[in-house]
C-alpha cells in the first residue's frame, strides 16, 4: 500500500515537472516557429511565380502571334492559377517578344513586342528584360519602333540567338508581405524576406 502511495506521489511530481518545463519552453518554441511560417509562405510564393512564368512562356511560344487582347487573356488566366497569392493587388506579369537581329555584323537581341498585365492595380515593377517608356491603354508597349535597327536591346539570351530567331520571355513579380517582419526576438529581429519576388522563363 505504501509503495503504491509513493508511486502515485512520484507520478504527480513528475507530471508537475513536465508541465513546468513545457511552460518554460513554449515561448522559445513559438519564437522559433514564427520565422518558419514566413519562410514557408515565401517558398510557396516563389514556386507559384516560377510556374506562372514557365507556363506562360510555354503557351506564348507555341501559339500564334500574340495581340494585346490575347496577351491580356493569357496573363489573366495565369494570374487566376496563383491563389493564395493576390496577384491583382500585389503581382505583375510581363510578356516580351525577343528576336536576334543581325546589325553591323553582330547579332543583337531586340524587343519586338512587350505587354504588361492590366489586371494589376497596385504593383508596377519595371520589366528586367526591357524598360518600356510608354504603355498604351491596352497594356502594350507603344514606344517600340517598327524598325529592329532602332529597337531596344533585350536583357535576355544575350549572344545565344541567331539572326531572326524569336523567343518569348514571361516575367512574374510579387510584392511579398511578411506576417512577422521586424518582430523583435530576444536581442535581434526577424529579417526581411523579399519583398520583391521574381521569376522569369524564356521559351
Amino acid at each position: 500500500m505504501k509503495n503504491n502511495q509513493r508511486i502515485s506521489r512520484l507520478r504527480r511530481a513528475c507530471s508537475g515537472i513536465v508541465a513546468v518545463e513545457f511552460a518554460l519552453i513554449l515561448p522559445v518554441l513559438t519564437l522559433l516557429s514564427i520565422p518558419v511560417v514566413d519562410c514557408a509562405r515565401a517558398i510557396q510564393a516563389n514556386t507559384i511565380l516560377i510556374n506562372i512564368s514557365r507556363e506562360g512562356a510555354n503557351i506564348a511560344s507555341r501559339g500564334a502571334s500574340l495581340t494585346s487582347t490575347s496577351s491580356q487573356n493569357l496573363m489573366t488566366a495565369l494570374a487566376s492559377t496563383a491563389p493564395p497569392l493576390d496577384m491583382s493587388t500585389r503581382g505583375m506579369i510581363y510578356i516580351s517578344k525577343v528576336m536576334g537581329h543581325l546589325q553591323g555584323g553582330v547579332v543583337r537581341n531586340v524587343i519586338l513586342e512587350q505587354y504588361r498585365w492590366q489586371g494589376s492595380t497596385g504593383y508596377f515593377p519595371a520589366s528586367t528584360i526591357s524598360t518600356c517608356s510608354n504603355w498604351a491603354s491596352d497594356g502594350s508597349c507603344s514606344s517600340i519602333p517598327s524598325n529592329p535597327d532602332s529597337a531596344s536591346t533585350a536583357n535576355a539570351m544575350t549572344g545565344l540567338l541567331a539572326d531572326g530567331e524569336v523567343v518569348y520571355a514571361v516575367e512574374a513579380f510579387y510584392n511579398f508581405n511578411m506576417f512577422f517582419n521586424g518582430l523583435n526576438v530576444g536581442t535581434g529581429t526577424i529579417g526581411q524576406i523579399g519583398p520583391n519576388l521574381y521569376a522569369a522563363t524564356i521559351f
